[in-house]
């Protein structure tokens, strides 16, 4: 979240859109409905489906799934065609006014440089133009034909509410009731914030829903502000907390990049990402990125980190320029039997992993796999599921018991940044340990093998930082989050040879600082105060920033880029939310985005946007895989096989694997029916916790389906009978749940009817239950990140 849960209270419009806030995100929707109640805010629902957030919603918006950037775009359009944006902040806080290569074209759902054979874009034209001195060109009047702000609105052009209506399902007068009221809060009196969860994320398009909706926010000048923000809603307690310290295949921890192969020494390492720029009034904050990753090689690597050595980082591992090692990457090896060995940490693949036909089948093809968990799941005994001949599979499975969270201490960020430290409350039953405790004593015998034998490349498992235990010999917690915070390793004017780095800004790039996630350098003070644990109720701006509660990354800014909150002589655009105000001296309110003053100041005065190496907010984006504007492309399975804005039917970045269990059934009459996958509120994820619990499991015992009563009455399906759902990749057994919250869409003048299943099951318990929802899904995502389309694929449903 740019901005945090207890904002949203202090929105005049909110935009709930890809999630089911009320039921999976209860504490926000608290100061949801608080903005409602309070400030009267309009609160408005786009889901495919009626629910409870819906039932608290002003009004209800359904959509077919996978149709979002159609919708989104014609609101980009309508704010462009009735002059809504907030001007000043379009014109001096965002690349609006910047001149684009005058080469760059987009035409018929492409941008120029693609290449049809290899599926790639050439992006030399995705470029600004620029002046003698190296900085972008800009037209302040918005007129330059080349100008990002005309680019865009050329793009968009296409997006007609009718186009929209047709798309999308949405009715032509509902399309332009949710544009006028959002678009209402491009004026500096008032802020509208979009709150979004998997339902955007879960698309082969998923990362341009966002890239949409930041344009929206940026048009309106709703990044920075308070009641404003791009608000991703996590899916569980610690999901950004597993982000921020690098969960993901791409990143290190502070989303510092992964080495590639080509990339030898760290001076190539630094050199390619340290940002560079030549105009004096940006930040430019990733000048600072070799001290952020000579801080984390010394944090790893500890005394043997050393400048002739490269600090190490000859140790990290590489992944190879260019290629992807996403979950669904890894399954796709490990079926064609290249992956031997697979540790699993609290997760349930074999159940929430997509293609579940494909990835149960890829288990069977291991030699080990390690499973850590609270309770048994379906891929701990994959060996032993429906249709598996036990005597066939070679893989040995250890199944080791782990702590709850309530049985360990440690760290929780939630979607805010907001990282909170909590207390173990109790042990472990039996023989359960903590993650950190599992790491530990399996690592403690990989690094006295490799002392006794050495082995390929020892170097990295031998020379780690490796003292992370307490007096008794356990994992320890607070010595672990210390080491994320940073130490001096020298002492110098202010500091002392290990004390704890108060702010990221005092890393340094010559080994005299530690630290294992720069965004976390400040999290202690530099005595050791523990911030995460604190916990005060003051509150002086009156905002609900409530500063001295918890540790906000970065440095416990509440909402980042909040100098976007101001004017350019640093005097807030709404004064009745003073989120931030320049004195003249210094800036008030808020920890702001750096110290310096206000853009009118051309001397020493910096842009809001600090971390981009322009200084403000990107319309245009070029790091986009599929193109620097998000453009409507059909999910990979869907009821057209025309895209009614262009030529280009689905995206062309997506990658398809190719095995014989990847199959696709786009506009294919055996399957007529579109499906979506969500949770119900009683289990979590894959069920592989909630399930065991009986009283949950006697609120919802079973997979099931929801079915509009339209389409149930056409197919003589009647509420609670069994009925099966086939897609062309697999099928499940489940009830049907005959319901009005299903109704069907009008697209392209034709009735679709949309149908949904929670993922919450699997064969393994309660007996008799039903399977994953994932054997209809396919495995296929989005190319920026690989996140599945879970949201949108092709199904039938047949009665039993």
């Amino acid at each position: 979240m740019t901005n945090h849960y207890i904002d949203l209270k202090n929105s005049d419009c909110i935009l709930i859109m890809g999630s089911n806030a009320a039921e999976h995100h209860p504490i926000a929707f608290k100061w949801i409905l608080r903005a409602r109640d309070e400030r009267k805010a309009t609160l408005i629902h786009v889901d495919p489906r009626y629910t409870r957030t819906t039932a608290r919603c002003d009004y209800h918006v359904p959509l077919r799934s996978g149709t979002d950037i159609a919708l989104l775009g014609g609101m980009i359009k309508y704010i462009l065609d009735n002059n809504l944006i907030q001007e000043e902040y379009v014109k001096h806080y965002t690349n609006a006014t910047f001149i684009v290569n005058a080469n760059f074209k987009s035409e018929d759902g492409l941008f120029s440089g693609f290449d049809a054979e290899k599926k790639k874009y050439d992006k030399s034209t995705w470029t600004f133009e620029k002046d003698e001195t190296g900085i972008p060109k800009r037209d302040l009047t918005l007129q330059h034909p080349n100008c990002v702000y005309q680019l865009l609105k050329q793009h968009y052009a296409r997006y007609t509410i009718e186009k929209v209506s047709a798309i999308t399902g949405v009715p032509a007068d509902l399309i332009e009731r949710v544009y006028k009221d959002y678009a209402s809060t491009g004026t500096k009196d008032r802020a509208g914030t979009i709150c979004y969860a998997l339902g955007w994320t879960h698309h082969t398009v998923g990362s341009q829903n966002i890239r949409a909706m930041s344009i929206i926010q940026l048009l309106l000048g709703n990044i920075g502000v308070c009641g404003g923000g791009v608000n991703a809603l996590r899916g569980e307690p610690n999901v950004q907390g597993s982000t921020d310290h690098a969960i993901l295949y791409n990143i290190l921890p502070g989303y510092l990049k992964m080495p590639t192969a080509p990339i030898q020494t760290l001076a190539e390492y630094n050199e390619k990402y340290t940002t560079k720029t030549n105009d004096p009034q940006s930040a430019n904050w990733y000048q600072n990125y070799p001290k952020y990753s000579v801080s984390f090689l010394k944090a790893l690597f500890g005394e043997a980190a050393q400048p002739e050595n490269d600090f190490g980082y000859s140790w990290l591992p590489k992944i190879e320029d260019g290629k992807a090692y996403s979950l669904m990457h890894l399954f796709d090896e490990m079926y064609k039997g290249n992956i031997k060995g697979m540790f699993c940490y609290g997760s349930n693949p074999a159940c929430s992993a997509p293609n579940s036909t494909k990835v149960r089948a890829a288990l069977q093809r291991l030699k080990w796999m390690v499973n850590v968990n609270i309770f048994d799941n379906e891929t701990a005994s994959f060996w032993k599921g429906p249709g598996v001949d036990s005597k066939q599979v070679e893989t040995e499975v250890f199944l080791l018991p782990a702590a709850s969270s309530l049985e360990k201490a440690g760290s929780q960020s939630n979607s805010g940044r907001w990282v909170q430290w909590k207390n173990k409350i109790a042990n472990p039953p039996g023989d359960a340990l903590s993650d950190g405790d599992i790491v530990m004593r399996i690592m403690d015998e990989v690094r006295a093998l490799y002392a006794a034998e050495g082995g390929v490349c020892p170097e990295p498992i031998l020379n780690l930082k490796w003292d992370y235990r307490d007096a008794k010999g356990n994992f320890d917690f607070l010595k672990t989050a210390k080491q994320i915070n940073g130490y001096y390793l020298k002492d110098n004017e202010t500091a002392k040879k290990g004390d704890l780095v108060p702010s990221f800004a005092l890393l340094a790039a010559d080994g005299s600082t530690a630290c294992g996630n720069w965004l976390m350098a400040g999290s202690f003070t530099q005595k050791g105060e523990n911030k995460m644990a604190a916990r005060g109720l003051d509150d002086p701006t009156g905002l609900g920033l409530y500063p001295n509660w918890s540790y906000a990354w970065p440095l416990n800014r509440r909402i980042i880029y909040n100098r976007a909150s101001c004017d350019l002589n640093g005097k807030p655009f709404n004064p009745k939310m003073k989120l931030l105000e320049w004195t003249g001296e210094k800036w008030v309110g808020d920890v702001p985005d750096g110290p310096w003053p206000p853009v009118s100041d051309k001397k020493a005065g910096k842009y809001p946007f600090i971390m981009k190496p322009d200084g403000v907010a990107s319309i245009f984006g070029p790091g986009m895989a599929e193109g620097p504007f998000p453009e409507h492309y059909e999910p990979m399975e869907g009821p057209l096989n025309k895209n009614l804005l262009s030529g280009q039917l689905t995206n062309p970045m997506v990658s398809v694997f190719k095995t014989e269990l990847d199959k696709f059934a786009n506009a294919d009459t055996k399957f007529p029916y579109v499906c979506t996958s969500y949770s119900c509120t009683e289990h979590w994820c894959s069920g592989a916790l909630t399930r065991w619990q009986s009283w949950l499991t006697e609120m919802q015992p079973e997979a099931y389906i929801e079915i509009g009563e339209k389409l149930a009455a056409e197919l003589g399906i009647k509420n609670g009978e069994k009925v099966r759902v086939d897609s062309v990749r697999g099928a499940v057994k489940c009830v049907a749940m005959v319901t009005k919250r299903f109704q069907p869409f009008t697209i392209n003048g034709k009735v679709i009817h949309q149908v949904g299943l929670p993922f919450n099951y699997g064969w393994l318990f309660p007996k008799d239950s039903g399977d994953s929802a994932n054997f209809l899904t396919a495995a296929v995502g989005c190319p920026n990140t690989f996140c599945p389309e879970y949201k949108a694929f092709m199904v039938n449903v047949s009665k039993l």
